[in-house]
């Protein structure tokens, strides 16, 4: 008999596929679309992910580290693999091996690169970055030529892209950042001779949505694959890009273990943080911060019960959170339990539960993700 957990997430293969659709009509069919999964695709399963993704249509799929393009070689994913963190020297034989492309941005990287691909008779493919902004990984625009001179003279090594990424395309107040930042890498390609860079990329989920101009020949989605907005303001995608409705992709749900009456002035969990106003139903959950629910939402976060909400009360133990249940018909133990996704017409989303954690849904997704069995649905996809 296989041993069973409380607690699954749900991943919606076709809520994804359907939005990878919705993505690539609001980009436009001449613009390429990389499939971004890294980080075992935002909690969501690498390969899994991919593969939907793939049935779906993408052809180039971006990663941050080489173990993840091995993984997904390794089952049978065709098409490009970008490893936008780059390849470390350890690892410059698994990068031609697999036939995966790193991003480079600096001159050992290059020239490690092709050495490796030269001592195998081979040639690896590379994606050039630049700093326009972002104060992360990437040359200096003024290194941009230099780097591509030296490209073009190891012929193991080949330049398929150039790319960037934007810090603040999602910030409403402040549009002219993002203008300066495509405007200096619009100044970059221009001082490189005409199909010199190979693919230019540098949209976002959020600049795909709000600059449009910043599509150029492929866009990089991540969060909005998942069905998450960048900016938590699904009203304002949508109208400036209409028609991109997005679906959520997770839903994580538990189940009811037992349900108790506490009198009037019961303390509840470690350090009675809550202590009951009245004569109270309480049910207990077998989920907590070793699960990625962390302590704080402690006394903030709402779980879904009947399709309806109740609110968490007490600290969030390691595998343990209470919910109050008083004001919600009969709740028994064996009841589901909702933390995030839809249960009847109610829903939790992910930007509100990054609320109560005060962070982002791009974490909330990571961390749920990764701590619980994950469970696969293979609804047929909306066009």
């Amino acid at each position: 008999m296989a041993a069973f957990s409380f607690n699954r997430i749900e991943i919606d293969l076709g809520a994804l596929k359907n939005n990878f659709h919705r993505i690539q009509r609001s980009a436009g069919q001449q613009v390429r679309v990389m499939a971004v999964v890294k980080s075992d695709a935002y909690g969501h399963g690498l390969v899994e992910c991919a593969r939907a993704l793939s049935d779906a249509g993408a052809e180039t799929f971006g990663v941050a580290e080489v173990e993840e393009g091995v993984a997904l070689r390794r089952a049978g994913l065709a098409g490009e693999i970008v490893i936008l963190l780059g390849a470390a020297p350890e690892s410059y034989e698994e990068v031609v091996a697999y036939d995966l492309t790193p991003v480079v941005y600096d001159l050992d990287a290059i020239a490690g690169l092709a050495a490796a691909a030269s001592k195998k008779n081979g040639k690896v493919r590379v994606h050039l970055k630049v700093d326009v902004g972002m104060g992360r990984l990437g040359v200096a625009p003024a290194e941009v030529k230099s780097c591509v001179a030296l490209l073009k003279r190891l012929p193991s090594i080949s330049l398929r892209g150039i790319l960037s990424h934007l810090p603040s395309a999602d910030a409403a107040e402040k549009p002219e950042i993002t203008r300066a930042h495509l405007s200096r890498f619009s100044e970059v390609l221009a001082g490189l001779k005409i199909g010199e860079p190979g693919v230019v990329h540098i949209a976002n989920s959020a600049a795909l949505i709000y600059f449009p101009g910043s599509r150029l020949d492929m866009v990089r989605p991540g969060i909005s694959l998942y069905g998450c907005y960048p900016d938590a303001l699904p009203a304002r995608a949508q109208s400036a890009a209409p028609g991109l409705e997005l679906q959520p992709v997770m839903r994580f749900a538990t189940r009811v273990i037992q349900v108790k009456e506490l009198e009037k002035g019961s303390g509840i969990s470690y350090g009675h943080t809550y202590v009951t106003r009245r004569k109270s139903r309480i049910a207990v959950l077998p989920v907590g911060y070793a699960d990625g629910y962390l302590r704080k939402l402690s006394n903030r976060a709402e779980v879904l019960i009947g399709g309806r909400r109740a609110p968490v009360r007490g600290r969030v133990c390691m595998n343990a959170t209470m919910v109050e249940v008083t004001d919600l018909p009969p709740v028994r133990a064996g009841d589901e339990a909702v933390l995030l996704g839809r249960q009847g017409d109610a829903a939790i989303s992910a930007d509100e539960v990054a609320g109560w954690m005060e962070t982002i849904s791009y974490e909330v997704l990571c961390l749920l993700g990764s701590c619980n069995e994950r469970v696969y649905l293979h609804p047929e996809m909306k066009r």
